[in-house]
């Protein structure tokens, strides 16, 4: 497994992988490195026994994670910036879905953009009643999910809803992910949320762990079979000026004025 990073913990429990986010003055945005720890922890898990589940959490009591960390996009500056940025968090949430672990994401509080997708490539998501999640990015940062992303989470709640979520902006909260289908549970809070989360992974851990494993791969085979390219609209959003104003607006705390440009 790769080394706990103090960014990304790790603290094993009996059979379960603990994987925290823990940036929490910034909601656990996330950098570059935290997505490559959580691939390659997901890539080298276990299959001998010695684990049989994973369950990813969010440091501070806020926030799962608030998407990625938006400093980071300063440094675009040709197509190729944006294509390898959406590239690498593709191989990211496609670790995770390919994890031969169950992965349990127990989301408390924000939960959007990045952290949304990380939490909707898990097999299974449960929450605190203080949930809100979605991808305002329409209203932040001009920018756009790929193509892989939109299908992963119109299989989860339905393309009209995803497409009302993104094109409102707003955040999905805790009883209608529950009615939607996002999430299986919702309990009270944190604590509650972490405890059924552990109790969680020790039931799934008992169970077969071919017919999970056969299970998860067969139902993203399932989903791959909907590939489709989507470099040109990646192009079009990250190297709008659009892009650079809901950027600096939402990095510098004021209203972006689009220019659809």
């Amino acid at each position: 497994m790769t080394e706990t990073r103090p960014d990304l913990t790790q603290d094993r429990r009996g059979k379960t992988l603990w994987v925290t986010f823990n940036r929490p003055a910034s909601r656990n945005a996330l950098t570059f490195g935290m997505y490559e720890a959580l691939a390659e922890i997901c890539r080298d898990a276990p299959t001998d026994g010695s684990l049989t589940a994973i369950v990813l959490s969010g440091a501070g009591g806020r926030a799962f994670a608030a998407g990625t960390d938006m400093t980071q996009f300063r440094e675009f500056e040709t197509p190729q910036d944006a294509l390898e940025y959406e590239a690498r968090i593709n191989s990211v949430l496609d670790a995770v879905e390919r994890c031969p672990l169950p992965t349990i994401a127990a989301i408390n509080g924000a939960c959007t953009g990045g952290g949304a997708a990380i939490a909707a490539a898990c097999d299974v998501r449960i929450a605190s009643a203080g949930l809100k999640f979605g991808f305002p990015i329409a209203k932040t940062l001009g920018n756009c999910l790929a193509a892989a992303n939109l299908e992963r989470l119109s299989n989860l709640v339905g393309a009209g809803r995803v497409r009302e979520l993104i094109f409102t902006a707003r955040l999905m909260a805790a009883e209608e992910a529950l009615a939607a289908g996002l999430v299986s549970e919702v309990l009270t809070d944190e604590p509650s949320l972490l405890a059924r989360a552990e109790e969680l992974a020790h039931h799934i851990g008992s169970m077969a762990p071919l017919t999970l494993r056969a299970t998860k791969e067969a139902m993203r085979r399932n989903r791959m079979a909907t590939k489709v390219e989507d470099a040109d609209l990646i192009t079009m959003c990250y190297m709008s000026d659009d892009f650079r104003i809901g950027m600096e607006a939402f990095l510098g705390k004021t209203r972006p004025e689009w220019t659809g440009k």
